[in-house]
């Protein structure tokens, strides 16, 4: 496994990187560290509704010399007094803690004010989050909700992102059809595109092509000739076994470089790494998944995803969190890893990864609920309780 993913990524280079509005980077990966020009808060406020003094005057009536809402100057505060003030309001000079609302007798223009405050309380210091000049976010960061609201807080409008890589995805074999077109004997219908171009959109990437590949040896080259023409990285399910109707694997030989096929994992085993050249000189990289939809679903998590981080230079994506969890199933392995699919519970006692009990790479339906693979190594034999380690299926 170790070694199939060191020839996969070896020699990846970042993509380039466009300008594009925030309001439409949700997902995308920084291309560029950003660097904070504001302090946020940018200048102390109140973290309540209730009233601003100086810690000093507390325990006893003081005049309210004025009333500042969020968004409204504060003017300095007078000596002995005190300021009416609401949630993000600004705090006087002058003014060094607040008292909550709740613990204020109000009589007219007055309040009394309860003793021992502490200076500092309920008051959000100015740069208590980020300080001007601090890096606000390193290149390599996935712009979700938060990064998202961290950026708009500085007043950015538009963002340095990578360009999403461009995926062709080529479907192989003369029985698959795509649905909306009557079955005939012999076909099924093709759930393998559909599956695995909304996890190349969740890992980052862009599906710009979305080809049938007959079985046909010529046909296999010329469209495989066409895809890495247009495409970052060419992804066919299907055809890299060893059947008389499997053509992928020959067709890339021909074309490109095979650096890997066949791995000694399950499901997965007939899987396909290597390049195709362009006319340019330039190459784009292959993967070759087999066509059991289970086996193109755990390849995508274990090749798909790190390939997609490396092209878009996001460590987040470059290998999937691990767990430790007791196993409430039991399995023998052979000479292959074997990554099965699991569901977690979170318990007391700790994590609880339940088996589906047809591990068969044909049950799609074993993936629609699967949390996370259970990673066993070969000739192991698991009991319940077990220990074993999982890799959670994470963007």
């Amino acid at each position: 496994m170790s070694t199939a993913l060191e020839a996969l990524l070896a020699d990846v280079t970042h993509l380039g990187a466009e300008c594009i509005p925030l309001e439409a980077a949700a997902g995308r990966v920084l291309a560029e560290a950003v660097t904070a020009q504001l302090d946020v808060p940018p200048f102390d406020n109140s973290a309540m509704d209730g009233y601003a003094l100086r810690a000093s005057d507390a325990g006893k009536w003081l005049p309210i010399s004025q009333r500042i809402a969020a968004g409204s100057p504060a003017v300095p505060l007078e000596e002995g007094c005190c300021a009416r003030i609401f949630t993000g309001g600004e705090i006087p000079k002058g003014a060094d803690c607040v008292v909550m609302q709740e613990r204020v007798e109000a009589s007219g223009e007055r309040a009394l004010i309860p003793a021992d405050i502490p200076v500092g309380d309920n008051v959000r210091r100015q740069g208590r989050d980020v300080c001007r000049g601090d890096l606000l976010l390193a290149a390599g960061e996935c712009l979700e909700a938060a990064a998202l609201g961290h950026l708009a807080g500085q007043g950015v409008t538009h963002v340095s992102v990578r360009r999403r890589p461009r995926i062709a995805l080529l479907s192989t074999g003369d029985e698959i059809i795509d649905p909306g077109t009557p079955l005939k004997p012999g076909q099924l219908y093709n759930s393998n595109r559909p599956m695995l171009k909304r996890l190349l959109e969740n890992f980052g990437a862009e599906v710009v092509q979305r080809v049938s590949v007959p079985d046909d040896y010529a046909q296999t080259v010329r469209l495989l000739t066409q895809a890495a023409s247009d495409a970052d990285v060419v992804v066919s399910t299907g055809g890299v076994s060893v059947g008389e109707e499997d053509h992928v694997k020959a067709a890339l030989e021909s074309l490109g470089q095979l650096d890997m096929w066949k791995l000694a994992i399950r499901p997965g085993k007939p899987l396909a790494l290597g390049r195709l050249p362009r006319e340019d000189g330039s190459e784009a990289r292959f993967v070759g998944l087999p066509g059991n939809p289970v086996s193109g679903f755990v390849g995508a998590w274990l090749f798909l995803r790190p390939l997609m981080g490396a092209l878009l230079g996001c460590p987040a994506l470059n290998a999937l969190p691990t767990l430790t969890a007791s196993a409430n199933f039991t399995t023998q392995t052979g000479p292959r890893q074997h990554y099965m699919r699991v569901a977690l519970r979170f318990s007391e006692a700790g994590i609880i990864a339940d088996a589906f009990e047809d591990q068969n790479s044909g049950v799609l339906s074993s993936c629609i609920n699967a949390d996370a693979l259970a990673v066993i190594d070969p000739h192991q034999q698991v009991e319940k309780g077990a220990l074993v380690r999982c890799l959670w299926l994470q963007r």
